[in-house]
């Protein structure tokens, strides 16, 4: 059999479909499976042994408005090799319209993806040819779990595993980070992609010392390039001068988490990769749903405002509010202490 999966970015949805893959793998030891992804987060898949053929494009100029007609154009000059491989089956598990016509393009004639509330772009329906109906309620992971044993018919699993391929210059690169703190240490990533999903760096800085004085521990203060000045403003407000700043690649990040005593982290792509990581976590969650995109695992914890109404459904990138990542440092302390206390 000769499978398809369809997941772009970002890199917290790689790494959410991550136990598709393995399950997929675990039920078909045969097949032939390959991977659309975007181009500039194919380093979680790049040398995945699960994976037989990874497939990058880059659809950001699939944006802006363009026409169906457009787009396909688009799609099909990057990926115009795609049907030599002659797929049996493609899982669409992004939702969107341009993951849709991918599918399409794909010539395959089985075409999966979620039932239209499933969809992230209910109109994409159209250009399935098969629906699975999930739960309106239920974490990302074992959202796609279901489409993956929907489409292709194997018993539905609660087993989650991540398969993440890394090389020795990743363990290296954890390890000098490592050297400077000791090897007793907590990650905390200010960082995130919407500013709506960010808790102050100030306080970051503040659990630092308080992490320091109380549990011992050192913090690695994990940031992307783009994100040095968080980083440097979470070092700032730090007395302890038990911070220590970092921008490990994606990888290295993955290898440096998994020695880490506790993650605490937003709504973002390195908490995904924590979680994967098998890293304590921590989540500190402001617009969107810890029940959705959150740890699948019971004992991680997740700090957040539930005494407001403004947080269902919100997902807003701008707000007049501000209000639902105004949390105290003592607040995250305590579920830190707690989570520490449950490894």
């Amino acid at each position: 059999m000769r499978i398809l999966i369809v997941k772009l970015g970002s890199i917290g949805d790689i790494i959410h479909t991550l136990p598709s893959l393995a399950a997929i793998r675990r039920a078909f030891p045969d097949a032939n499976i390959s991977w659309v992804v975007e181009e500039n987060v194919a380093e979680m898949l790049r040398g995945n042994a699960l994976i037989d053929n990874l497939i990058e494009v880059d659809t950001k100029s699939m944006r802006g408005g363009m026409v169906i007609e457009e787009m396909l154009l688009g799609l099909g000059k990057q990926i115009r090799n795609l049907r030599k491989f002659k797929f049996d089956v493609v899982i669409d598990f992004q939702g969107l319209w341009k993951s849709a016509m991918i599918a399409k393009l794909s010539g395959a004639r089985h075409r999966w993806g979620f039932s239209r509330d499933g969809l992230r772009e209910a109109s994409s329906r159209v250009l399935l040819t098969d629906t699975v109906a999930v739960p309106s309620q239920i974490n990302i992971i074992h959202k796609n779990l279901a489409l993956a044993s929907g489409a292709l018919g194997f018993p539905t699993t609660n087993e989650i595993e991540f398969p993440i391929a890394t090389k020795t210059e990743h363990i290296s690169e954890a390890e000098e980070i490592i050297a400077r703190t000791g090897g007793n240490f907590a990650i905390l990533n200010p960082g995130g992609g919407w500013v709506t999903k960010l808790w102050h760096a100030e306080k970051f800085g503040r659990l630092a010392d308080r992490l320091w004085e109380e549990k011992g521990l050192m913090s690695v203060v994990a940031t992307g390039p783009r994100e040095t000045e968080l980083a440097r403003t979470v070092a700032a407000n730090s007395n302890s001068g038990r911070a220590t700043l970092a921008q490990p690649s994606l990888k290295g990040f993955y290898e440096l988490a998994k020695k880490a005593r506790v993650y605490v982290g937003g709504d973002t792509g390195p908490t995904h990769i924590a979680i994967a990581a098998g890293t304590p976590v921590v989540g500190i969650f402001g617009p969107t749903e810890w029940w959705r995109n959150g740890s699948p695992f019971p004992a991680d914890i997740v700090v957040e405002r539930s005494d407001i109404d403004c947080r269902f459904d919100c997902h807003r990138r701008t707000c007049g509010k501000w209000i639902c990542m105004d949390i105290e440092t003592e607040t995250v302390f305590d579920a830190v202490s707690k989570r520490l206390a449950n490894n």
